[in-house]
């Protein structure tokens, strides 16, 4: 059986878009548009096998993972995943290891889940966007209901199980405003992986114009720069920030492992629960439609010529300000998704979040350059930290002593950021 010649990682999206909550910003429950005449989004278990047989025939490595999305993959229900996990003990290779990593916003976890998840050995993706009066804002139920309670409830279950578990915090026009709240109430409540996802949505009929709900690219530049300045004074070494560590590969001498900082993508393609294969979770409509998995093996898909053409056209449509950059190689123009604005020179295809992702970069550079050259010279996490709070810069040069502190804690500046 022919092996795909990269690694891959799929999202798999067995539920579709079928989902229990409404938040205000999701791109993914208009995709339910795609199928009007299916009710129910389930992938059947005769698919689910054909697309599990599929996926471990195809891929390369040792190590055979399964990324489990939707919309919302718990509503399909705990048996369903033991099904799945049986599945995958019955094709599985004997020299070949299988991980699973699901992406969830919590609401339906409970003790059953979670005994499950830490026996199976799944990775866990929660969606908690910051305290409650923030994450409520848009993360809510079809009735209106808050689901912060809930989502907080599952953090503290998936704890007590052990199960490792990144936060997936969305970034949108409301919490960006509130860099120091948001990371601290994360340190309060023990996570240890964090990763920051802007919302960014085009508005219709209006090029180059956004949503309401969009993080404005400015400040979504001064968010990760509060949230580092804090970060490379305290906790290094003892929290990740997916974008931080993303943003030290290439002074490490790493190509990224993010797709949206690869110079070319196309290794993330999604299978619905139809069996329809698309380039990317971001482009899951009708002209990013490869074919179907009952047609046309997984591996064919994944190697056809569409997809590497997908994959490649990130790099080459990169704008001559790009390529000019100073900090190309710690973005290399960001996701394809969100080129739509024009850069200075009039050039169509540039990262609206351009400003903030060059902000950042351009901070944060010099401080993980030192940790990089600390890292290999084998000094801990503690020494790299003094280093930081000796060299760092401080953020905001204008704040008065008893002024509110700009990193939108409601504190004053001299007993928040100031002695940090």
């Amino acid at each position: 059986m022919a092996k795909a010649e990269r690694e891959f990682q799929i999202f798999a999206k067995p539920s579709g878009a079928a989902c229990n909550l409404r938040c205000g910003y999701c791109y993914y429950l208009e995709k339910e548009n795609l199928y009007p005449k299916i009710r129910a989004h389930r992938m059947s278990e005769d698919l689910l096998e054909r697309y599990i047989v599929q996926h471990i025939d195809a891929a390369p490595g040792e190590e055979i993972r399964f990324s489990w999305h939707g919309g919302e993959p718990t509503v399909l229900g705990l048996d369903y995943f033991r099904r799945i996990v049986a599945l995958q003990r019955t094709h599985r290779p004997p020299d070949r290891r299988i991980s699973n990593g699901i992406q969830t916003n919590g609401v339906l976890l409970d003790e059953e889940w979670c005994r499950f998840l830490a026996e199976e050995q799944f990775g866990v993706g929660l969606s908690l966007d910051g305290p409650q009066e923030m994450h409520d804002r848009y993360r809510i139920h079809q009735s209106g209901a808050p689901s912060h309670k809930q989502t907080v409830r599952a953090f503290e279950l998936l704890r007590q199980y052990r199960i490792p578990c990144d936060i997936l915090c969305v970034v949108n026009d409301h919490n960006v405003r509130y860099p120091g709240r948001v990371y601290r109430y994360f340190k309060e409540i023990g996570a240890e992986y964090i990763g920051f996802l802007p919302v960014v949505a085009p508005q219709p009929g209006a090029p180059g114009g956004v949503s309401s709900h969009t993080a404005p690219a400015g400040a979504y530049g001064s968010f990760l720069c509060a949230i580092f300045d804090e970060w490379v004074r305290q906790d290094v070494g003892r929290i990740s920030v997916q974008i931080f560590d993303e943003a030290a590969r290439p002074a490490r001498g790493l190509d990224h492992s993010l797709c949206i900082y690869r110079e070319t993508c196309g290794d993330i393609p999604v299978v619905e629960h139809n069996g329809d294969f698309y380039c990317c979770d971001h482009f899951v409509d009708e002209r990013h439609r490869l074919g179907n998995i009952l047609d046309v093996p997984l591996v064919e898909l994944i190697e056809s010529p569409a997809q590497r053409a997908f994959g490649n056209a990130k790099q080459e449509r990169l704008p001559q300000y790009c390529l000019d950059c100073d900090v190309r190689p710690m973005c290399n123009g960001g996701c394809p998704k969100d080129r739509f604005v024009r850069a200075p020179d009039s050039e169509q295809g540039l990262n609206y979040l351009c400003p903030g992702l060059k902000l950042f970069f351009s901070h944060s550079l010099p401080y993980l350059i030192q940790i990089s050259a600390l890292e290999q010279t084998s000094q801990g996490p503690q020494s790299m930290t003094r280093v930081a709070q000796a060299t760092v810069t401080e953020r905001y040069p204008g704040a008065g002593r008893n002024d509110p502190c700009p990193c939108g804690s409601g504190r004053k500046y001299k007993k928040c950021c100031l002695g940090r």
